[in-house]
């Protein structure tokens, strides 16, 4: 295979992307759900779990459309599964938007503004001052009574998971959300390296492990097939994104950001093995190994430097990497076959010390309820539907006859999802009726992601990936008293900056290798060491609850 094509290729690779990633139209067979609002509760009458429920009341929620469903309908009330969820709980929204990729900024002017929704879809764990503050400031509003009064599928899942309860609450007690939870190990390790396996066998290269490994194949790639970005990650939402999961930087025994060793919590940027990294990186880019905008690279540019073939070589999912790159590049080039990679080391037999891992919580995809709500009652029993096991089914398979089947008690994709008419990928096609593949208010099914991994090497890449000490070296879901979390928060904000900026400035060449001392003593001035005394305290209560 050759990197250059015809024109004729070129087209029809555009036209390719146009469809996996930009497509607006939806067939009237695909889209068999009611359109506009749902009828009001009055026209249906309430089965034996209470639903739905008997209200008029239009509530507000706001949130960030996923980018999957945002790419074929570009509003809320125009997704067939929030159709749904509205018809069976009997509650309809309101709902407010936020830009895409611009959240964090417009909750920012949302909570100033004073004027708040009902429900607000957010990552509140991660709120500056923690969900404490959250609550003490006004905002949204402590769940553990609406909980008890009025979420009996929430409440009863917690207390037959204890250590998940643990993780969804703080300190002092307090449920400030209604969780995305992720229950089943093999869910919980989803993203690491991926590679060109054909590329690895015109070369007569194995899949690289080391680090050794991976020069010789990068070098190749682009000495010999002429790629222009042979590794390319994202540097989206902030820089070195990509690697936060521990690819690279995780084979010299550090990660960037805080790990575990030994028991130990530490900081990656502030230990040695950051500087072997970053000299490293320093080389490859030199080299013209690494992507040269890997500052700027979202998941638009991802997919193309892949798809395309600009790129051999990334860190990202098996789902949205591998299940849509695959089906994306086969009618342009059959040949072409994308594989999971092992995290790389420095030594080979190592095992690795990080990778990618969730937390069965991550703090985010969780809705809160604005403490200023008229309307709590309702705003929970719908959010608890998600627990509940009709919404359990919705929430992960969608509507029953449309986009599944139940087969000797399996639902089962149906053709909709896995084989859709208008040539979507699965992510796409269940963004549509599911929120299996990204967050929201309920408990992700196993029985998903065994089919959603619809190729080998999907289903290859989560024993991959999985194969790391990365349960050991992770960071439970701890949480900050309000001090310490506004304090940590300010130390932070600071930290993070000057690491990005340093990391580019040394691996671009703008900066010598040496300065890197100097930032260390720069991060340890802002307070770093206080941060870890914070972070050691808050693992230490979580241990002892």
């Amino acid at each position: 295979m050759r990197i250059k094509r015809s024109s004729k290729s070129v087209l029809l690779l555009l036209l390719s992307l146009m469809l996996l990633t930009s497509c607006r139209e939806w067939s009237p067979q695909a889209d068999q759900t009611q359109q506009g609002p749902p009828p009001s509760a009055a026209e249906v009458l309430p089965g034996a779990d209470g639903y739905p429920l008997q209200t008029d009341k239009t509530l507000t929620y706001w949130a960030e459309l996923n980018g999957n469903a945002g790419n074929i309908k570009p509003t809320f009330q125009e997704v067939p599964f929030f159709q749904e969820w509205q018809r069976r709980t009997g509650v309809k929204l309101d709902f407010i938007q936020p830009p895409a990729n611009q959240a964090k900024e417009a909750i920012n002017v949302l909570l100033a503004s004073g004027e708040l929704p009902d429900m607000l879809e957010y990552e509140w764990a991660s709120f500056p001052g923690g969900p404490e503050k959250a609550i003490s400031d006004g905002y949204i509003l402590r769940l553990n009574d609406a909980i008890e009064k009025y979420a009996p599928n929430l409440r009863r899942y917690l207390s037959q998971h204890p250590e998940i309860d643990k993780q969804v609450k703080t300190d002092n007690g307090s449920y400030y959300v209604f969780p995305f939870i992720q229950g089943d190990d093999p869910l919980l390790t989803y993203q690491g390296p991926i590679i060109r396996q054909d590329w690895l066998d015109e070369l007569n290269l194995p899949v690289p492990a080391t680090i050794d490994d991976w020069h010789t194949v990068l070098k190749a790639f682009k000495d010999k097939k002429g790629v222009a970005a042979p590794l390319t990650f994202l540097g989206v939402p902030n820089p070195l994104f990509g690697i936060e999961s521990g690819a690279f930087v995780g084979a010299y025994g550090i990660k960037k950001g805080f790990y575990l060793d030994q028991g130990e919590v530490k900081y990656g940027p502030v230990e040695p093995g950051y500087k072997s990294f970053l000299a490293l990186f320093r080389n490859w880019y030199a080299e013209g190994l690494i992507d040269k905008n890997i500052a700027t690279v979202d998941t638009k540019t991802l997919d193309a430097n892949m798809i395309s073939g600009r790129s051999g070589s990334s860190i990202w999912n098996a789902g949205a990497g591998i299940g849509m790159w695959q089906p994306a590049i086969k009618d342009l080039w059959p040949e072409a076959k994308f594989v999971p990679a092992p995290y790389p080391v420095l030594h080979k037999g190592e095992k690795p010390k990080f990778g990618q891992r969730a937390n069965a919580y991550m703090g985010s995809g969780g809705v809160a309820i604005s403490s200023g709500s008229r309307n709590v009652e309702e705003a929970v029993r719908m959010l608890d539907y998600g627990y509940s096991p009709e919404g359990h089914l919705l929430f992960n398979f969608g509507m029953e006859g449309t986009s599944y089947a139940m087969k000797d008690g399996y639902p089962k994709y149906t053709d909709l999802i896995m084989h859709n008419p208008d040539k979507l990928a699965p992510s796409q096609a269940l963004a549509m009726y599911t929120r299996a593949s990204y967050f929201g208010p309920f408990v992700q099914d196993v029985r998903y992601l065994e089919q959603y991994y619809f190729l080998p090497e999907q289903k290859e890449a989560v024993q991959i990936w999985s194969d790391t000490d990365a349960r050991n070296t992770m960071l439970p879901q701890i949480s900050k008293t309000e001090k310490e979390s506004t304090e940590f928060s300010a130390i932070m904000l600071d930290v993070t900056t000057l690491v990005d900026e340093m990391s580019l400035k040394i691996i671009f060449g703008i900066e010598p290798l040496d300065s890197f001392d100097d930032y260390v003593a720069q991060i340890k001035a802002l307070g770093i060491d206080r941060a870890l005394e914070i972070q050691t305290a808050a693992l230490t209560r979580y241990m002892e609850r």
